[in-house]
């Protein structure tokens, strides 16, 4: 059975994505903080199907713990098909407050930890015919009032995913899935007000996690001839921004 490793997966979107790719994958749950609830997930999908899912924790801080969460995930089940990008911070940088821990934070998260952790699992994804999915954001292209660091990550994920793309083919396809407004920041800020975005969205409502998970899936399991591509799951919202 193929292997996915997810990161970012205890929670949220991440954890609809494991959800989703655990129905014919063994699934590899990464998590930074959140060990508690990475547990009680695995336990959940071992109780589904026994022996399908572990636990990894990694900072994703540094080149050397995405080495090292690599090697991690490969020992949970001896081989890896599917990674899934999935871990991002996300706060306001307005300008006049950013700091050098912030770029550290939002490039290090959306833009970094993807690069390094993709270059470490190379050998393994090309071996296996496998693919990444990189979750990127429609903010990517239209940028957010006071997020310029966030944006400017998930724009250079975006160009990530292209450039991955054609350097991995042909045996690894690279994409990304660029959410709207799915899941709502614990705290409102500027540019990110809830009512004024639900109010141009064609769709006239917010979107589902699964929405996100089932696009990941899609781009998993039954597109073997779409690589390099950024899918938008926003209800129209990327038209009216």
């Amino acid at each position: 059975m193929a292997t996915a490793l997810i990161t970012g997966a205890a929670a949220r979107l991440g954890r609809a994505i494991a959800e989703a790719l655990h129905r014919d994958h063994q699934v590899v749950i990464h998590y930074r903080h959140s060990r508690q609830a990475a547990e009680s997930l695995v336990a959940e999908l071992n109780r589904a199907r026994p022996n399908s899912a572990v636990a990894v924790h990694s900072n994703l801080a540094s080149a050397a713990d995405c080495e090292q969460l690599a090697l991690r995930a490969l020992d949970g089940f001896g081989e890896l098909t599917v990674l899934v990008n999935n871990a991002s911070a996300f706060f306001p940088t307005p300008i006049g407050t950013a700091t050098e821990q912030h770029w550290d934070q939002l490039m290090g998260s959306n833009l970094k930890a993807p690069f390094f952790l993709s270059q470490a699992l190379a050998p393994a994804l090309r071996a296996n015919g496998g693919c990444i999915v990189n979750l990127a954001d429609i903010h990517a292209d239209k940028p957010m009032p006071a997020h310029t660091l966030y944006c400017a990550a998930k724009a250079g994920l975006v160009m990530l995913t292209k450039s991955l793309a054609r350097e991995l083919a042909p045996e690894v396809r690279v994409n990304a899935v660029a959410p709207g407004a799915i899941l709502w920041p614990e705290q409102e800020s500027e540019g990110y007000n809830k009512e004024q975005i639900l109010a141009r969205i064609p769709m006239h409502r917010s979107g589902d996690p699964s929405d996100i998970a089932e696009a990941v899936r899609f781009l998993v399991t039954a597109a073997p001839y779409i690589s390099g591509q950024v899918i938008a799951v926003d209800g129209g919202r990327s038209l009216n921004i």
